[in-house]
């Protein structure tokens, strides 16, 4: 059932915070409308299933007398549901209608009059103007996921219609109408605890949200709701947190979650909105997990290079390298300096990092002699994408700058080491960073569930999504 399969994605967690979104949910009309059809398809299945125990009484039918009446064997053979919808309440929740609802239902009957006459045959049974009203709430347990629950049901059977077959129609005619007003209330009793118990069921479902979705041996993401959803008369909007973290370790990073207003769309079922602040969240995991500190060594320069990490390469640019450390191998340590800060803008994603290079010659006995220690300040441009479940990336160098820190070789100019750092850049940095998100990380989804016509736009502080949803199996 879709409805409430919606209500999973706008309600992933309990409200325990006040803080910013870092990630927002909001489902729209045309995703309500398309829930609207599952959910009824879904509900018309299990009211085919309804169980209407036997019934038997008594009733005096003049002239006649006590006639004791049965009603067995009944069960549904058809329910419609032509006419339904899903309305938001503003600040409330969902309410369900269904209305002009009919079923048809069969049976065997059996009476008894005057002691010792007996007489039974079948029954047709067709409830016409069936009306079901519910509204559906949401709550969380005790792990911080979602459940929903059916409140405010109510059941309102129409016109019952009975129809004997078989045996002395003149009899059964005569307590016809004290049967419908039976059949009538049993179906009334029996239809909202099914309406219960379908929206009740998705609780098992609802345990399969990545609430706290891992990403890879290093980070996961939580998706929790920092605040109660907003809803409209058009749409429901939530605020999840939307926040890396490393494994096993909840740490906060030394900056919040600032406010971004998503416009409403109309177009797709679902559109979700990713903060600066979830990306740079992610940045600061990474960044505390060492995985934003590499050791460069030659083989990972292309044997086809002009240039290759050893004291004579560099020589063409430090002459004093090879006097003090003739003919010996290098190794470049990157790591950042501080958090890479991710922006987003109109139409641009940009990273802005800044590193520590230090080169090393390495001695014939391994060891390590420090040479000198470069800043390095980049900028970089990412592609934000949809990759399946998962929001991925790709970045491309936009500029640098070198300076020197340290020298333990005496003075150089750096600005000659240019080419040579941008080639690393370029051919082992980049392409081990877009390995890693190429990868991408989870967007808040349940099972079954899969995206469809997906746009993604990066915006003001935000990257939005647009997409239809669908549910398999």
């Amino acid at each position: 059932m879709f409805l409430p399969h919606c209500l999973v994605l706008l309600s992933l967690i309990t409200t325990t915070f006040s803080i910013n979104p870092g990630v927002k949910v909001e489902l729209t009309e045309k995703g309500l409308e398309y829930g609207r059809q599952l959910a009824i398809a879904s509900i018309q299945q299990k009211l085919k299933s309804i169980k209407v125990p036997d019934m038997s009484g008594k009733e005096r039918i003049s002239p006649i007398g006590k006639v004791q009446y049965s009603l067995t064997n009944m069960h549904i053979v058809n329910a419609g549901l032509p006419k339904s919808a899903v309305d938001l309440v503003p600040g409330t929740g969902v309410r369900l209608s269904i209305t002009n609802a009919f079923i048809t239902m069969n049976g065997r009957w059996r009476v008894k009059y005057l002691r010792i006459i007996k007489d039974s045959g079948s029954f047709d049974l067709s409830v016409n103007g069936l009306s079901i009203s519910t509204s559906i709430a949401i709550s969380s347990d005790e792990t911080g996921r979602p459940m929903v629950s059916s409140v405010n049901c109510a059941a309102n059977v129409g016109e019952v219609t009975i129809k004997f077959h078989g045996g002395a129609s003149w009899l059964y005619n005569l307590f016809r109408k004290y049967i419908e007003k039976a059949l009538r209330g049993a179906m009334e009793k029996q239809i909202c605890p099914l309406v219960t118990d379908a929206v009740s069921d998705l609780n098992i479902r609802l345990k399969t949200l990545n609430v706290l979705a891992k990403v890879d041996e290093y980070a996961e993401i939580e998706y929790s709701m920092v605040s109660s959803p907003t809803i409209s008369n058009s749409a429901i909007v939530l605020n999840l947190k939307g926040e890396f973290y490393n494994i096993g370790k909840h740490q906060e990073p030394p900056f919040s979650a600032t406010t971004f207003s998503m416009q409403s769309q109309t177009n797709n079922m679902l559109s979700v909105g990713i903060s600066a602040f979830t990306a740079n969240s992610a940045a600061f995991v990474y960044n505390a997990a060492g995985m934003l500190s590499l050791y460069i060594t030659d083989d990972m320069i292309p044997k086809s290079s002009l240039f290759h990490l050893n004291t004579k390469s560099f020589s063409v640019f430090i002459p004093q390298l090879e006097k003090q450390f003739p003919n010996m191998t290098m190794k470049l340590l990157v790591k950042t300096v501080k958090n890479p800060v991710i922006t987003f803008e109109p139409d641009n994603a940009t990273i802005q990092a800044l590193c520590s290079v230090t080169a090393y010659a390495i001695q014939p006995n391994a060891t390590l002699s420090p040479l000198f220690v470069l800043n390095l300040e980049s900028s970089v441009s990412a592609r934000v994408f949809v990759s399946g479940m998962k929001l991925a990336g790709e970045i491309t160098l936009n500029e640098m700058n070198l300076t020197l820190a340290t020298s333990y070789v005496g003075e150089f100019k750096v600005k000659s080491l240019d080419n040579i750092f941008q080639m690393v850049l370029k051919v082992v940095i980049l392409p081990k960073l877009n390995a890693l998100l190429a990868k991408g990380y989870p967007l808040p989804t349940i099972e079954a569930m899969k995206l469809e016509n997906t746009k993604l736009l990066v915006l003001k502080d935000f990257v939005l999504i647009g997409t239809d949803v669908q549910f398999i199996g």
